[in-house]
């Protein structure tokens, strides 16, 4: 054989491309045949993949991709025993090679099983220096394709092995990425990138369930290029594939997922051909789909892919799960702990500053010092804040914006924190009375921005080193916002003050910024409440 006709040299390794080359290689070897080849049977009609030896890149490009299943190796694919034949003639068509094979004048075939199926056949053309191939040859070449036939048996295992492998490996890898604190929505997409990598697929769709009874599917995350146009997309929990995984619990392999999804996914799913459908199983039922997809056109799914990607997608629906398990726990942990010091806070700092602020008030009538009594009056309103500060944070401590939306002091300290992110001291807040049962909607929406405004003005324009934001409820609702800065420079434009008056006169109130006579500012907003 020339260099010119040396095979590129396959993968090192026991992998089965690997394998299909070194066996013919070795029937040519031990044969003296010029040309090999192994043709492996399809899964429908004809051959799926050819290997060859002896014949050059520029040989193999005229010819074509694969041989056509007629002639003598059509009677190999339909009636598969060992033939020799000699003297075929200066071309290869009389046997169902394309007519750009190389010539040749002997032909010798033999098939090859695993276990009792046919996997192929090999192939074995033009004998060196004679004029046909001999029994012996004939004899050879079958005890070559016994052997390769459990050669190939264990290749495959081999590589089934190695995929259940890489596909634990993913799940082991997901695992660890949600135990070490990654998200939900950052997990989906390390399933759907790994999917789409393990079962060579274009494109992987995560599709969950918003709510068991909505009927629709959302579309999670994706991994592939073409995939990504559908995030967000809906598909219907009856449509015929995903009816059988979703609601039924078992796979679906889909030929044309065009075909079936359309009217769901629209314009976007026209180039989307074979797909396989799998449940995101939990322990509680059935929470989504993984869908693997190909582009139209594409080679189908095979059946042994569905368990493998099946477990795979099981896996990660309970590392999915137990992340979640986890979150809720450490929240309850973290509500638990804030219980807790709430409850100290009150039961002990608050009853004890209020148990020193009545002692101090009754020995005012012992001291007889103007300065002195002044001085204790002080310390006694100081303690008072203290107390509301206090119960402003274990207020704070009990709620959190999604659990009390409509809450006015839920509202009004997320106000304060908003308009005071940007930079500057951290306002304290206070409040006094019944706030979220007294003080109407149609008041509380005027409370909330003019909250914002007093505490921005202050941030932005004051350069204070100290906000005070106190609401109190008695007869009237009172907002006031106290600062120690410099007061609002006469340049600053005076709307967001009048929008302020505003909102007081169309409540019925007043709106006051004054001095104070320490240095700052003190925005009062009054309203009446009926």
């Amino acid at each position: 054989m020339s260099p010119a006709d040396t095979p590129t040299p396959p993968r090192a390794g026991p992998e089965l491309d690997s394998t299909l080359h070194r066996i013919v290689q070795v029937a040519v070897d031990l044969v003296g045949a010029r040309y090999g080849a192994l043709g492996v049977l399809g899964k429908h009609d004809g051959l799926s993949e050819f290997v060859h030896v002896g014949i050059s890149a520029e040989q193999r490009a005229r010819m074509g991709e694969l041989p056509e299943g007629r002639g003598l190796l059509g009677l190999l694919i339909e009636h598969p025993t060992v033939i020799r034949l000699p003297e075929l003639g200066k071309h290869a068509t009389s046997i169902g090679f394309p007519a750009n094979h190389p010539p040749m004048n002997s032909f010798l075939g033999a098939p090859v099983r695993v276990r009792e199926e046919i996997f192929g056949n090999l192939y074995m053309t033009e004998k060196r220096d004679e004029a046909e191939f001999t029994a012996e040859d004939e004899m050879v070449l079958q005890a070559l394709a016994a052997a390769a036939g459990v050669a190939i048996e264990n290749a495959r295992l081999f590589e089934h092995c190695r995929r259940r492998e890489r596909w634990l490996e993913a799940s082991l890898e997901i695992r660890a990425e949600l135990l070490a604190g990654a998200s939900t929505d950052d997990a989906l997409r390390l399933v759907a990138r790994r999917a789409a990598e393990l079962s060579q697929a274009d494109g992987v769709l995560v599709l969950l369930a918003d709510d068991a009874d909505s009927g629709e599917l959302t579309v999670r995350t994706s991994a592939g290029e073409r995939t990504r146009q559908l995030l967000g997309a809906t598909i219907a929990t009856s449509t015929a594939p995903i009816r059988e995984v979703y609601r039924a619990g078992g796979t679906s392999l889909v030929p044309v997922l065009a075909d079936v999804l359309g009217a769901d996914l629209g314009a976007h799913v026209d180039l989307l051909g074979p797909a396989l459908a799998v449940p995101l199983r939990t322990a509680v039922g059935i929470g989504g789909v993984l869908l693997a997809l190909r582009d139209k056109g594409g080679t189908q799914f095979e059946p042994e892919q569905v368990p493998v990607l099946a477990s795979f997608a099981d896996q990660a629906a309970l590392a999915l799960e137990a992340a979640e398990t986890q979150r809720a726990q450490r929240l309850l942990d973290v509500l638990a702990d804030r219980d807790r010091i709430a409850r100290d806070m009150h039961d002990h700092v608050i009853q004890r500053l209020y148990s020193s602020g009545m002692s101090l008030q009754g020995t005012l009538r012992l001291i007889s010092q103007p300065a002195a009594r002044v001085r204790i009056q002080k310390v006694v309103h100081q303690l008072d804040e203290t107390v509301r500060d206090i119960r402003t944070s274990i207020f704070d401590l009990h709620t959190a914006s999604a659990d009390y939306p409509g809450s006015l002091r839920r509202r009004l300290l997320d106000a304060v924190a908003e308009a005071a992110a940007g930079g500057g001291p951290a306002p304290s807040v206070r409040m006094a009375g019944a706030v979220d049962t007294l003080v109407p909607p149609e008041i509380a929406e005027h409370a909330e921005a003019v909250v914002r405004e007093g505490v921005t003005n202050a941030v932005r324009h004051a350069r204070a080193t100290t906000i005070t934001v106190t609401a109190e409820v008695a007869d009237d609702f009172v907002l006031e916002v106290v600062d120690d800065g410099v007061g609002i420079p006469d340049c600053v434009a005076r709307s967001g003050l009048a929008n302020v008056e505003q909102r007081a006169r169309a409540c019925g109130g007043t709106a006051v910024l004054a001095a104070q006579p320490g240095g700052g500012t003190r925005l009062t907003w009054r309203v009446p409440l009926s």
